[in-house]
């Protein structure tokens, strides 16, 4: 991780939080959290995303990411591909570049990796069958 070429690491909460801000500090990169609206306190940049069963939304603070600033999006699964694409998003609204998505389970049959087809996409586990 400390070849990485990144300014930040993006993390949606809550079990994204676990892990983002070590991988942020073991890349020696700033960690952006994504939360749910209404829960960060400066004005925000938002995306709305499908899931399964509805609609939902993330936001990060508006000033979070630098115009060209490299950025890892990390979440803890990957199942349908619908937050880490928020996410990628967010970053990019915001004028970063997404320098790759990062996961530590990734749950194929959902076939998440499709949606990102854009991004550069790890991860640690990787489970082919329901």
């Amino acid at each position: 991780m400390r070849s990485c070429d990144i300014d930040y690491v993006v993390s949606a909460e809550a079990r994204g939080f676990v892990l983002g801000g070590a991988v942020a500090a073991e890349a020696g990169a700033g960690f952006i959290l994504a939360r749910k609206p209404g829960k960060l306190p400066r004005e925000v940049t938002s995306v709305e995303y499908e899931l399964e069963y509805g609609v939902d939304a993330l936001e990060v603070h508006a000033d979070a990411v630098r115009g060209g600033a490299r950025v890892l999006v990390h979440d803890d699964l990957l199942a349908t591909g619908g937050t880490a694409k928020a996410l990628c998003g967010l970053v990019e609204q915001a004028g970063g570049v997404v320098a790759g998505c990062a996961f530590v389970i990734e749950l194929a049959f959902l076939h998440g990796r499709e949606r990102l087809a854009d991004y550069d996409v790890h991860s640690l586990l990787v489970y082919d069958s329901e």
